[in-house]
């Protein structure tokens, strides 16, 4: 079997296709994603007491990470742009030097919502990268994943803890 028939976004030949979705039912999907954003703990400490310059980090992050999630369709090239019911972003501090970023998404659709989640988070972590690059460029994102899953054809997925 040829490699390239088992992704959905190529055709027989291997060329580049949009998935049709026209045939699937409407479904309730959700998806929920996570990542992490590791920093030098003068920084996380500025993020929490709210002293930086540019405001409140991680509340214009959160802002962020739900516009990207909103504009998933026009970054990934064949993922189909989806009117999103939610979407939740949740941030939370681990040890002394990093915020874990959490998104949430939610739909009535034909098609999944893992890249919107995982958008949301990658959003939300680059901008806290570039809110805070003034006072720490060694800032490192790590670990933006799926954890979740629901709806569709596929049923539901839920990553094994590591």
């Amino acid at each position: 079997m040829d490699c390239m028939s088992e992704f959905t976004h190529f055709d027989e030949s291997g060329a580049s296709r949009m998935v049709d979705v026209g045939g699937k039912p409407v479904t309730h999907r959700t998806a929920v994603a996570c990542g992490r954003i590791q920093m030098n703990p003068t920084t996380l400490e500025m993020i929490q007491s709210e002293r930086a310059k540019k405001g409140d980090v991680l509340e214009v992050a959160r802002l962020a990470g739900i516009m990207g999630a909103k504009r998933t369709g026009d970054l990934i090239p064949l993922c189909h742009p989806i009117g999103l019911d939610s979407v939740i972003l949740d941030f939370a501090i681990e040890g002394g030097d990093t915020v874990v970023i959490t998104a949430e998404t939610q739909v009535q659709a034909r098609t999944g919502i893992e890249m919107e989640a995982m958008t949301a988070v990658a959003v939300a972590a680059l901008t806290i990268y570039d809110m805070c690059k003034a006072v720490d460029r060694s800032m490192t994102i790590l670990d933006v994943k799926l954890l979740k899953k629901s709806g569709g054809k596929s049923g539901d997925y839920v990553r094994v803890s590591e």
